[in-house]
């Protein structure tokens, strides 16, 4: 049997790599990760505590217990207050991505789309004055001649 002309596994491997969409999921990644410690400190170092000057302690502080007092192995403790955390964060994060990358990039777009119907819209209008500019050119000419009824000699 001959053997296809198929590329080799490496030359797979590196046309999938350079495709733009695998480097631009990857510039996605380290820049996710990297606002995601930014959006953790600012939840950790100032929401918390704001939030937790309403009781006594910080919001990761904050639980509460089943079957028992919380203290050694007795009870089993419910940290709710490391999940409000991680909720706001949550919150928080989906708000910068929101309001500052998906909004102004939908309104980025929106902007395009009406350039483009608008710049299609000219043309057709183009496209339809010349055929109205070929019609009368066309009339004019029959019209010299003495009309559709009359043979030339």
């Amino acid at each position: 049997m001959s053997k296809k002309n198929e590329p080799s596994l490496w030359e797979g491997f590196k046309a999938f790599l350079m495709r733009g969409n695998v480097i631009d999921l990857a510039v996605a990644v380290v820049i996710g990760a990297a606002f995601t410690n930014i959006v953790n400190a600012v939840v950790k170092g100032v929401i918390n505590p704001i939030v937790g000057a309403f009781g006594t302690k910080d919001l990761e502080v904050y639980k509460s217990c089943l079957k028992g007092p919380c203290g050694g192995d007795e009870g089993i403790e419910i940290l709710w207050g490391s999940v409000l955390s991680a909720a706001l964060g949550f919150v928080i994060t989906a708000a910068v991505v929101y309001f500052l990358m998906v909004l102004p990039m939908a309104k980025y777009l929106a902007r395009q789309a009406e350039r483009k119907a608008a710049r299609e819209g000219a043309a057709e209008t183009v496209e339809v004055s010349e055929l109205e500019v070929l019609k009368e050119i066309r009339d004019a000419l029959v019209a010299q001649r003495g009309g559709p009824g009359r043979a030339e000699p």
